[in-house]
């Protein structure tokens, strides 16, 4: 769920911008004493004689860097609600700068990683923000090599500074469109493929005015060689730093929520050894919340994972729970208030278990808020056959919250109508459309999706995939003959 903007988080995001934008300038300022080979006294002399350009340099970050923070004010809010957020963009850039700079020192200006802030920023920010913030890396750009001097560009030799400014730009947007068809890592270093072709297309169009390089075979080949580097650094950089952002700033990336599912993930591996029962109704569960999601343009892959963990408090008592039982009944021998305290713990359980295994808190969230605050109707229905008068519901409901979020409203959905469907002696389309109905209709009576902005349009795309997935989870099978067969036979 989103984070809303204070007072006191407004105060903390300006802060945090404007000791990140001094560390731009600091990191422009190491650039040019690296340049003067660290040398006191001549990096001295640089500041006298350059004075004018870097103030100009530390204009243009700051300008920059407030433009940034008004178009996340109003465009992207949350990212400035949480201090954490804006550090990991600016380190991001942080970054992107040094090894830009590296590598356009050391070896060529057309080598340097220019696409590797749009690949970040795509995966860990929204497609708009990752477009508004390629569009300001590549200005920053332009105006750290015109004015600092990094490359040795003089001025009258300006030719290198807009070719870079173009493949910044525009191999970015390419990468950042492209990427929303990316689903693995593999397909990452085939994205190496398609960058590369703009690059050289930018790179020849540029240096076409310079016939000693283009027209000359050493040229022709270095133009195609640098920029073929250009995007496999870009790619290599990007492969090694995502993980080490998902990790330090707990980031769900399509890639780490598919690895949070497999069944190597250590809950999801003891779920699967010590509540197989529990572990089979999880991925029915996902496999329908995944087709929900996509169904109403919410994410498919995290409503999927989240799924995968909803029930894993599960697993502090699995032979507490029907899925997981077999013959025997060990709620026999319990009260029905007994019973309601172990049942209705596992939520509190789940998200006690996901945080100590440092699981992203949004599968907490969902874990204790998939059950709202319904009454566990089995056990309060035992209780009043076994009392003469009337009970209060409450000492049988679950504690709630209610649904946070549209995914874990799907998921209490799916939940329930899997669990009740598995009931059904006839699991015809019709009985299970009249249940999922009913079943959704019981909880919008008790308010259970007040919180979540689910639309009555989106429930009735929700109820209809739900159907079709039960129905073909649990379709009809032919009776098999009853014949014996032998070798012989």
């Amino acid at each position: 769920m989103p984070i809303k903007l204070n007072k006191k988080r407004i105060f903390y995001s300006v802060l945090t911008f404007i000791v990140c934008t001094a560390g731009l300038a600091l990191l422009v300022l190491i650039m040019a004493f690296v340049n003067v080979k660290g040398n006191v006294g001549d990096f001295v002399d640089y500041v006298k004689n350059s004075g004018q350009n870097l103030i100009i340099t530390g204009v243009a970050l700051a300008v920059l860097s407030v433009i940034t923070y008004c178009y996340m004010l109003f465009e992207s809010p949350s990212t400035l609600a949480r201090v954490s957020k804006t550090v990991e963009l600016f380190l991001i850039f942080y970054i992107a700068l040094i090894m830009c700079y590296i590598l356009g020192r050391y070896m060529d200006a057309a080598a340097r990683p220019l696409t590797f802030l749009a690949l970040m920023t795509v995966t860990l920010f929204r497609r708009r923000d990752a477009i508004f913030l390629n569009t300001v890396f590549a200005i920053m750009l332009l105006m750290i090599d015109r004015f600092s001097h990094n490359l040795d560009i003089t001025n009258e030799n300006m030719i290198e500074t807009y070719a870079n400014l173009l493949c910044t730009f525009c191999s970015g947007i390419i990468a950042i469109f492209f990427f929303r068809h990316i689903k693995n890592r593999v397909e990452c270093i085939l994205l190496t493929i398609v960058l590369f072709i703009p690059v050289e297309i930018i790179n020849f169009v540029i240096e076409i005015a310079n016939p000693a390089l283009v027209w000359s075979v050493k040229g022709f080949l270095n133009l195609l060689m640098y920029g073929a580097l250009n995007c496999v650094f870009s790619t290599m950089l990007y492969m090694f730093f995502l993980p080490v952002f998902e990790i330090v700033f707990s980031e769900l990336t399509v890639f780490r929520l598919r690895e949070l599912t497999s069944d190597d993930a250590k809950l999801i591996r003891r779920l699967k050894n010590n509540a197989p029962g529990t572990y089979n109704h999880s991925v029915v569960v996902a496999q329908i919340v995944e087709a929900c999601a996509r169904e109403i343009g919410e994410n498919a892959e995290l409503a999927r994972a989240a799924a995968y963990y909803h029930d894993v408090g599960k697993l502090k008592n699995p032979e507490m729970f029907a899925e997981n039982q077999t013959d025997y009944n060990l709620h026999a021998e319990l009260t029905p208030e007994l019973s309601v305290d172990i049942i209705r713990s596992h939520t509190r359980d789940g998200a006690a278990l996901i945080r100590k295994n440092h699981l992203p808190d949004f599968f907490a969230d969902v874990a204790i808020q998939h059950h709202g605050s319904m009454p566990i109707k089995y056990f309060y229905v035992k209780a009043l056959k076994m009392s003469d008068g009337e009970l209060n519901i409450g000492n049988y409901s679950y504690a709630g919250p209610t649904p946070a979020s549209k995914i874990a409203a799907l998921i209490m959905i799916a939940d329930a109508s899997e669990a009740a469907t598995r009931s059904l002696t006839d699991r015809s389309p019709e009985n299970v459309e009249k249940l999922v109905r009913s079943l959704i209709e019981e909880r919008l009576d008790m308010d259970q999706f007040s919180d979540c902005n689910i639309t009555m349009k989106e429930l009735a795309i929700v109820k209809r995939t739900i159907v079709n997935q039960l129905t073909g989870v649990y379709h009809s099978r032919v009776s098999y003959p009853k014949l014996k067969l032998s070798r012989k036979s």
